[in-house]
């Protein structure tokens, strides 16, 4: 059993920086779970606190059912993947895989067996015999891998270990991690800042900010349903869009304004809106994709339509990023490439009414989800 578990975790160091605050959590045996946040918000704190590396200040850890504020890190069962990857330059491929095992006065032929089993796993067995600084960045990321999984762990750490690689090593190795975690049936927790691997590897993902949890939900959840302001901007490229707003009633029903527009609100979302809002400032959200363009008013029906212009296009391959001007802020569009916008067009755009996110200016709180 390799669940893990944190109650009130905190992490301060000697100068009274709280680094990690009130960490509770519980990550089921065999999961894929990420922690994602900027730098400096404590995910890789946390990860060394599972490990031992760090120690903790205050509430308790357990892996599986033991208590492990004060075993020390042999004793826990893990192995840890580091970005740097940490290899010994001196050793071949096969001793530094090997190097953890002989420690452990682990027979020589179980050594063997079980090298050769990871290297045929990551397809590194023509590898073997070479030193680390003849490999490539993208072969010394398998190999560190391989030196964890030889010592068949319950609980895989990995730090942010594709951060050195390339854009097109990174895909082809989170791929790889995907199925290794498939074969392996160990729980993994990864560390990352990228919000795209945080997306497209994890079974759960935990968002963290200044040493807090802000959620913690699939990826789906997190980009459909997210709780506040900070989890909203991080998960998704190109960022959600955010707008001041004052949003009140008329004829009982909801409407917002900003920069002299009023557009009408979906009412059957605003439903459960407390009257409290009626007449307040507020954070409108909306995804790049969830914004409609047209390049005359009369090509939609809509009286919901704002006239602006185009500032900048960015062409993403089969996408383009539409920067719209907005006075004192611009918005993203998301569209199709195929498309013959130019800059400084005059277009009209419009709103997705169902996908549009409520922030509380001064909780953050996304009060379309919260109420």
């Amino acid at each position: 059993m390799s669940s893990i578990k944190f109650e009130h975790i905190k992490k301060v160091y000697d100068n009274n920086t709280e680094v990690v605050k009130d960490f509770n959590l519980y990550i089921d045996d065999k999961e894929f779970v990420i922690l994602v946040g900027p730098s400096g918000c404590g995910k890789s704190t946390t990860l060394r606190m599972i490990a031992g590396l760090e120690e903790i200040t205050d509430g308790k850890l357990y892996i599986g059912d033991k208590l492990v504020n004060d075993m020390p890190p042999k004793d826990r069962d893990i192995a840890m993947v580091f970005q740097n990857y940490a290899l010994y330059p001196h050793m071949s491929v096969f001793k530094n895989m090997a190097f953890g095992l002989e420690l452990r006065k682990t027979p020589k032929d179980e050594i063997k067996n079980r090298v050769k089993w990871a290297a045929e796993i990551l397809g590194i067995s023509d590898l073997l015999d070479r030193k680390p600084k003849t490999l490539s960045g993208g072969q010394r990321q398998p190999v560190a891998l391989g030196r964890a999984m030889v010592r068949n762990p319950s609980v895989f750490l990995l730090d942010e270990p594709l951060s050195n690689l390339d854009a097109r090593l990174r895909v082809q190795m989170r791929t790889e991690l995907i199925k290794l975690h498939k074969k392996l049936q160990t729980t993994f927790i990864y560390v990352t800042h990228d919000q795209i691997e945080a997306m497209t590897m994890g079974s759960r993902i935990v968002v963290m900010k200044d040493g807090d949890i802000m959620q913690v939900d699939d990826a789906m959840t997190l980009y459909h349903r997210p709780k506040n302001l900070f989890v909203a901007g991080f998960i998704g490229a190109p960022q959600m869009n955010f707008i001041d707003a004052n949003i009140y009633k008329k004829n009982d029903e909801w409407y917002a304004s900003f920069n002299e527009n009023e557009i009408k609100l979906n009412n059957t979302r605003m439903s459960k809106i407390d009257d409290y809002y009626n007449g307040k400032e507020v954070i409108l959200g909306i995804r790049p994709e969830n914004i409609f363009i047209f390049k005359n008013r009369s090509d939609n029906n809509s009286s919901n339509l704002i006239e602006t212009v185009i500032d900048v296009i960015e062409m993403i391959g089969s996408e383009s990023y539409l920067h719209l001007n907005f006075g004192d802020f611009q918005i993203t569009i998301r569209i199709n490439s195929s498309n013959d916008y130019k800059i400084d067009d005059k277009v009209f755009i419009g709103f997705d009414l169902n996908n549009i996110h409520i922030f509380d200016k001064n909780t953050e709180k996304n009060i379309i989800i919260e109420q």
